[in-house]
């Protein structure tokens, strides 16, 4: 029997199609869902608020077990239920295919399709949507092959070949399924119709070809194949594909800790996020991949200018203004929920180098860099230049004074070095003696004013004795080796007071003023740099274990979050990131390349 509770975040498998995505949990229930795109507002919210937020579930009457997984290389998402009485498996899918053109379908529903395969089963479908982030309570009206939304700002109906009625702001139904027996529910835009009209079973069987033939790309034969393979189909759903952009997660205001205000809206696009999965694909010598996103890139730089915005909104414009739904109680009660995201009106200085670094990985793998794009990154590097001297908000984005934070000056170098090697490449000569000399002051300045003697490490930044994993970064991107003997002592001292139960913190929020309360959980990327920084140190046993115990952190589906409690393993922030999966991969790669052909 269903049990109205909040889930675990890890409770959850995402189906999508490059526009939108929704969370389904192991109950049967969609809890989280904005229809059209990722950034527009739910009607589906109960992982916000499990009585005013809205849900659809599909589930036995009678106590049950589940069971979830993803059908084999496919993002489709199958939910078998075991009763005393049967047996039925619940399969959810967004439809997304090839057309006879060739060209990508995308079709703005969802498809839930329930099939008996032992027994007999009694079932509930509860539809329960909340319009506007839980804003709206609809008007439902019952129509012959469904239930109308009449009051969503654009029409909205759910289709199925079952019979609902109306239990006050909800709709429900009770059906009872032999074993051969199918329901079909289907949620989309307009007046409810007919459920043979969608075409589940043809829909569905173009949908699987579709993910086997995107599964395909992310196949290598190594260790890990199946956690990276995963981790690479993941990736798809958080492509908006009419832009190309990729958000950070698909949901807003899951806690990086319960009951705490750190709770941020991830549905839109960092140039940090989009940097690295060109960098990945690039690593996976996917070259089409990683063309779609560096002109996506190329784009961003082109609409925003050479100022480092450091996120966006899916199709380029600016993400809204951030505010709060109060109405909103929040998961697990973890206010505030927030709307939009007020980090694009920071200073993030990194965002130069890894845009710069994205290009140089990608012209590695013979990526075509137009004249016109390497003006655009001409740019990007002179800002490098102009501006690596001022103090900014950092990767971590925080909500204090700005300050000089090592990653940001790392970052700045690193955009030199990288506009360096493709002037060098390309023919374009004519900056890079200059680059070269501000590249040299960057050093200079990183390594007489970040490093700490007393402290054994290079710190968060020059005015702090507190630690910073992002620092782990610097032999990742060439600028010292791991070996050197201040990086040594830097890893120490990073594992020493930062580790947690064998992960990494980003930093400690009781030595850093971040302008927020509370504290978090370790960090996934941090631990997966320290992988990475091990396997410089020829550490490969080490590291192996290490990225071992971080994918124990992952759900059931191989899904990741963007932070966990070590202790407990719950996972925490918003679900499924894309920064946790991307390292996934790259660090995957690099213990793939290090074990078998040696570093």
């Amino acid at each position: 029997m269903y049990s109205p509770q909040y889930r675990a975040i890890s409770d959850y498998g995402l189906i999508g199609n490059k526009l939108s995505a929704a969370l389904v949990s192991t109950q049967g229930s969609i809890d989280w869902y904005c229809p059209l795109r990722f950034d527009l507002p739910s009607v589906f919210a109960a992982i916000l608020d499990e009585t005013g937020g809205g849900k659809f579930r599909i589930s036995p009457l009678l106590s049950f077990e589940s069971r979830q997984v993803y059908l084999p290389n496919t993002n489709i998402l199958r939910t078998s239920f075991q009763t005393e009485t049967g047996q039925v498996i619940l399969t959810d899918f967004m439809p997304c295919y090839r057309g006879s053109d060739g060209r990508l379908m995308q079709i703005n529903q969802v498809h839930r399709l329930v099939e008996c395969s032992d027994g007999k089963v009694e079932l509930e479908a509860l539809f329960e949507p909340r319009p506007d982030y839980g804003r709206e309570y609809p008007a439902l009206v019952l129509r012959k092959y469904g239930v109308l939304v009449q009051n969503n700002p654009e029409p909205f109906a759910l289709s199925s070949n079952v019979e609902f009625r109306l239990q006050g702001d909800a709709a429900s139904s009770h059906f009872t399924l032999n074993k051969g027996e199918k329901a079909e529910f289907v949620l989309h835009s307009g007046e409810p119709q007919p459920a043979a009209l969608y075409n589940l079973t043809d829909r569905l069987k173009k949908t699987r070809s579709y993910w086997e033939y995107e599964a395909r790309g992310g196949t290598f034969y190594g260790l890990w194949r199946e956690t990276i393979l995963r981790s690479y189909l993941t990736l798809h759903l958080l492509i908006y594909q009419p832009a190309g952009a990729i958000i950070a997660a698909p949901t807003t205001s899951l806690p990086e800790e319960i009951s705490g205000e750190r709770n941020w809206d991830y549905r839109y696009a960092w140039l940090r996020d989009a940097s690295l999965t060109l960098s990945a694909f690039s690593l996976m010598g996917h070259k089409d991949e990683a063309a779609g996103f560096m002109n996506w890139l190329s784009k961003v730089c082109s609409v925003r200018g050479p100022a480092g915005q450091t996120l966006h909104g899916i199709d380029f414009n600016t993400p809204p203004d951030e505010q709060t739904l109060d109405h909103l109680s929040g998961y697990r009660n973890s206010r505030p929920v927030r709307l939009g995201n007020a980090a694009y009106l920071q200073r993030q200085l990194d965002v130069f180098g890894e845009v710069l670094e994205a290009a140089y990985n990608y012209l590695s793998i013979r990526g075509y860099i137009s004249r016109g794009t390497w003006q655009l990154l001409e740019a990007y590097v002179d800002s490098a230049c102009r501006l690596w001297r001022e103090p900014d908000s950092g990767i971590w984005e925080v909500r204090s004074a700005p300050s000089h934070f090592i990653h940001s000056k790392l970052m700045c170098w690193v955009a030199l070095d990288r506009g360096i090697k493709i002037g060098e490449i390309l023919g374009y000569r004519e900056n890079l003696e200059r680059w070269g000399e501000t590249a040299g002051q960057i050093r200079e300045d990183i390594l007489s004013r970040g490093w700490n003697s007393w402290r054994g490490a290079f710190t968060q930044h020059y005015d702090t004795e507190a630690l910073d994993a992002s620092v782990l970064l610097i032999p990742l991107y060439g600028f010292l080796p791991a070996s050197d003997e201040r990086m040594v002592s830097t890893i120490a001292r990073i594992r020493e007071e930062l580790g947690w139960n064998g992960l990494l913190r980003r930093y400690d929020q009781a030595k850093v003023n971040d302008g927020l309360k509370g504290d978090e959980g370790a960090f996934l990327a941090c631990s997966i740099w320290l992988v990475r920084d091990l396997i410089r140190l020829n550490k490969l046993d080490e590291a192996v274990r290490l990225y071992e115990r971080i994918l124990k952190c992952a759900n059931h589906l191989g899904l990741f979050s963007e932070m966990v409690n070590p202790d407990t393993g719950e996972a925490m922030g918003n679900f499924p990131q894309a920064l946790t999966h991307l390292n996934i991969i790259i660090a995957g790669l690099e213990l793939n390349q290090a074990t078998l052909w040696g570093w």
